[in-house]
Order: structure tokens, then sequence, then C-alpha cells
């Protein structure tokens, strides 16, 4: 009797696990999603590196001016980004993401976090411009 259940088990475990696995389509949003922080790193890159030409590239006028608002030279910038929350109206997108950032300046380092809204329009995405505490901005002490 036991070797009967085990092998009427062993079948419908077969049978269970045999069949097609459905594939399920990648939804528009999910695209737009991860288009958008394809786009933050790709900003985050150029901006780390000094290509302005990447960075005209990828940002509309007002976007570019919010990204080089910093009016203070620095020796070097190490930014990280963590996507929290991506919202999608129409043609607007609006990432919210956590950065933290390590700004060296004459031998002096300093650290900051916060959290920005990117907002990013157009086909392919472009950022149009930044909402809150903008990682791109050399920290005021």
């Amino acid at each position: 009797m036991k070797k009967i259940t085990l092998i009427l088990l062993v079948c419908i475990v077969a049978v269970a696990c045999g069949g097609k696995k459905e594939v399920k389509q990648v939804s528009q949003e999910s695209k737009t999603a991860t288009e958008a922080f394809a786009l933050a790193e790709t900003l985050k890159t150029a901006f780390m590196t000094n290509d302005a030409v990447t960075l005209q590239k990828n940002a509309t006028e007002n976007g570019l001016r919010d990204i080089t608002a910093n009016s203070k030279t620095f020796d070097r910038v190490d930014l990280s980004f963590t996507p929290r929350w991506v919202e999608i109206e129409g043609s607007q997108v609006m990432v919210n993401i956590a950065w933290k950032s390590t700004w060296m300046r004459s031998g002096q380092r300093s650290d900051e976090r916060g959290m920005a809204v990117f907002v990013m329009e157009g086909t392919p995405l472009r950022l149009s411009k930044i909402l809150r505490a903008n990682p791109f901005v050399f920290p005021e002490k």
C-alpha cells in the first residue's frame, strides 16, 4: 500500500510539474520604469566622469540646468542611487531616488544623503527637472 501511495504521489508531482510554463508579457509600465532607472544611472555616471555630451543628450534644457546647478568646484564625487518608487502619469515619469554622495574638495570630505524626484519625459526618456534634494549639488556646510 505504501508503494502504491508513493508511486501515485510521484505521478501527481510529475504531472503537475511537467506542464508548460506560462510566459507573462512584460508590461509597458515595467519597460518604462526600467528605462527610467537606466537613465538615472546614466546621468549619475556622466556627472561623476564629467561627461557633458552624455548629460546634454539625456536631459532637457531645464534638466541640464538642474544637474549643472553646482556652483562650487570639486575634486571628486561618488554618488550612489537607490530607486524607491516610480509614478507614471501620461508621458511624465517621476522616479523617487534615495541617494548618498561623498564629495572631495581641497582634501576635505563631505558626505550627504537625501531623497530626490527625477521628472522624466519624452521618448526616449530625458530628465526634465529634479525636485526635492538635488544629488548633483555640492553640499552647503
